[in-house]
């Protein structure tokens, strides 16, 4: 996995010195944590628990997991990675701090990584969003995703009695 840069952002490996930032800018916070397929982390032993298994994952040759990072401040604002495959094609998932949105820090991240799929190899990416994260579904949107499918769901196994409508959209190389 390479490290990645856009104009204003380093997409970078998440380390254990980023575990602080981590739960204080998006892993506690229930409104970052309302679309996703995770809790809002109550404590940070929590978050320590997640960013050690992120650092185990950079072992795996099909590990695609970056922090994203302000270039000018060297904040960590937000994640973006592959959360898993759909018929061998990457699904991305991202999430970011509350501070940050509305930026264009996650579509120009989004951006960056659809490149170095699509260089990778990859002919078809995948990415999921519930409809009513208005913002969420612009992101993909104006990244050239198209959509294919709804469906109604629950959010995760974690969160199985709220149930939702997921908008399915691919990119085609």
């Amino acid at each position: 996995m390479n490290e990645l840069e856009t104009q204003r952002l380093r997409l970078r490996y998440i380390t254990k010195d980023d575990t602080e930032r981590i739960f204080e800018c998006w892993a506690s916070d229930p409104e970052v944590a309302k679309y996703v397929t995770w809790n809002a982390h109550t404590q940070i032993s929590q978050t320590e628990e997640y960013v050690s298994y992120i650092i185990k994952e950079y072992n795996k040759p099909d590990c695609y997991r970056w922090g994203i990072e302000i270039k000018a401040t060297g904040e960590l604002i937000g994640m973006i990675d592959v959360v898993g495959f759909h018929y061998g094609a990457p699904v991305i998932g991202y999430c970011s701090g509350r501070a940050y949105w509305g930026n264009g820090y996650m579509s120009e991240a989004l951006e960056a990584v659809i490149k170095e799929l699509l260089d990778k190899g990859f002919d078809t990416l995948v990415i999921e969003a519930v409809d009513d994260n208005i913002a969420s579904n612009k992101v993909i949107l104006n990244n050239g995703f198209k959509l294919v499918a709804t469906r109604k769901a629950p959010l995760s196994e974690q969160k199985s009695d709220t149930f939702v409508t997921f908008n399915s959209y691919r990119l085609y190389k």
